[in-house]
């Protein structure tokens, strides 16, 4: 299986600000309001696209914490 490599450019702004490649938007689905990451690996920077949070998840897990949530805690933890 033979790979190519796109070399895509963008210049940074004064406010060091860049435009992500329209070739990488459409690969990544990357879309107005999405979120990125960026993964910095020694001399490497790799970008991708944050998944979308499962709310319903996320509100149903929330609730299992409410028993870290107590005074004893608050005290014990306090300090950190």
């Amino acid at each position: 299986m033979k790979t190519s490599k796109a070399q895509l450019t963008s210049k940074v702004t004064q406010k060091y600000q860049a435009t992500i490649p329209q070739a990488v938007r459409e690969k990544l689905e990357i879309g107005k309001g999405d979120r990125i990451v960026f993964e910095i690996e020694e001399e490497k920077v790799i970008l991708k696209k944050i998944s979308a949070p499962d709310w319903e998840y996320l509100e149903s897990v929330s609730a299992t914490l409410s028993e870290w949530s107590s005074e004893a805690d608050e005290e014990a933890y306090s300090d950190l």
